[in-house]
């Protein structure tokens, strides 16, 4: 049995929701999601908070009795609150821009990198700092992921885009003997 999957999920103030079946829908202020549990995993509404239950007949069942309960929680936590991811610019002329939907960063390639949000994900950019958000905490991180990847932080002068408060080792350049 999961530890993690045996502690109910307490349902917030202004958030709906509601299981059909392996179906599990949310509905609150900052969005919707829906996701499907898996065959050996179900979910039960109980006085304001989600019980999740695993079948012990099937051989997987306790981790995903845990990561149903991670999911669930991750999604009534993403309907109220939302997630946000933010990502620096570090590079002399390193430029991002947002107009309508759409992200273009001057990274120092001879042409523009585009970006078009997902349906859900918001896209900012304040100064040198690009900030995801969405309710759906995987799309939210898959997003700025990939716009990490365009750029990565390289260790010789520590240009390119990383997450806020994100470290990147040093290493020393050539040495003229």
């Amino acid at each position: 049995m999961s530890r993690i999957g045996k502690k109910p999920v307490v349902i917030p103030a202004g958030v709906t929701l509601q299981v059909d079946g392996r179906r599990v829908s949310a509905k609150g202020p900052k969005g919707e999601l829906t996701m499907e549990l898996p065959a050996a995993v179900q979910a039960a509404v109980k006085d304001g908070s989600v019980h999740v239950a695993a079948d012990a007949a099937v051989v997987n069942s306790s981790g995903l009795h845990g990561l149903a309960r991670s999911l669930v929680a991750n999604m009534l936590e993403g309907v109220s609150k939302g997630y946000q991811v933010e990502l620096e610019l570090q590079g002399v002329g390193f430029r991002a821009a947002v107009q309508g939907g759409k992200l273009t960063l001057t990274i120092g390639y001879s042409h523009p990198v585009e970006f078009v949000a997902a349906k859900g994900i918001s896209l900012a950019v304040k100064e040198s700092v690009i900030t995801v958000s969405g309710p759906d905490k995987q799309q939210v991180g898959d997003v700025a992921a990939r716009i990490r990847a365009s750029y990565p932080p390289e260790p010789y002068k520590g240009k390119g885009i990383r997450y806020k408060g994100e470290h990147v080792r040093r290493k020393a350049g050539k040495t003229v003997a």
